[in-house]
């Protein structure tokens, strides 16, 4: 990951080169520019999730997308928290037979 993250540098740099743009940007910019990237990263699973028809509830978005923008992994539920299975869940579905 870290190779990869340098030449992902080196790249960035090269073109600020080939575009005569002065590197490095200020501190502030440059932040903002990373933080901007990590949420156009999201756009991509919530889009796929919209294009499913599946809703983007703010859980999902707390245990998908933030982890990945925060880079602090999602808290598991707690133990007692967990949800309970419905009734006879586990019960093979009825044939109709009998």
């Amino acid at each position: 990951m870290y190779l990869i993250s340098l030449g992902a540098g080196v790249l960035a740099g090269l073109l600020y080169g080939l575009i005569n743009v002065r590197s490095p940007a200020p501190p502030a910019i440059a932040l903002i520019g990373l933080l901007g990237m990590l949420i156009g990263e999201q756009i991509v699973p919530v889009a796929k999730r919209l294009l499913d028809g599946a809703p983007v509830t703010a859980g999902w978005f707390a245990s998908e997308c933030t982890p990945r923008i925060t880079g602090v992994a999602a808290k598991a539920p707690a133990p007692g928290l967990a949800p309970t299975p419905a009734p006879g869940a586990d019960e093979p579905p009825a044939t109709g037979q009998g």
